[in-house]
């Protein structure tokens, strides 16, 4: 009978914008990995982050210490900002807290994010 034209068929005469780019509808499979390892580290640095600030917040509120949830928060924050133990000693214990927990996730933030934004580019 008559021509029957599908809907994801583009209209005659036009190009999609595929077409007019010169690529395909689908990245390389290289983009697509890296996108994905992109992913992957944001999600675990944005994580380890949420773990310090989470412990900083539970500190500053006075959290009971003895509270299963307060000290798995604790020990993993104290896991992750091993090596930032005591870098700042004011006599303030939540300034304190602050600065030595705050900045391993300042750092972890960059740094993860910085590398997320590097594959994203490549």
């Amino acid at each position: 009978m008559g021509l029957l034209v599908r809907s994801t068929d583009p209209v005659p005469g036009y190009q999609t914008y595929d077409q007019q780019q010169g690529g395909s509808s689908r990245p390389d499979q290289g983009e697509a990995t890296a996108r994905r390892v992109a992913l992957a580290v944001c999600t675990v640095v944005d994580i380890a982050a949420g773990f310090l600030l989470l412990w900083v917040l539970l500190h500053l509120l006075d959290a009971n210490q003895s509270n299963v949830f307060v000290e798995f928060v604790h020990g993993t924050a104290d896991w992750l900002a091993w090596w930032s133990q005591d870098i700042f000693t004011m006599d303030t214990e939540g300034l304190r807290t602050i600065l030595n927990y705050g900045l391993p996730a300042a750092i972890y933030l960059l740094i993860g994010h910085g590398i997320a934004a590097r594959l994203n580019r490549a």
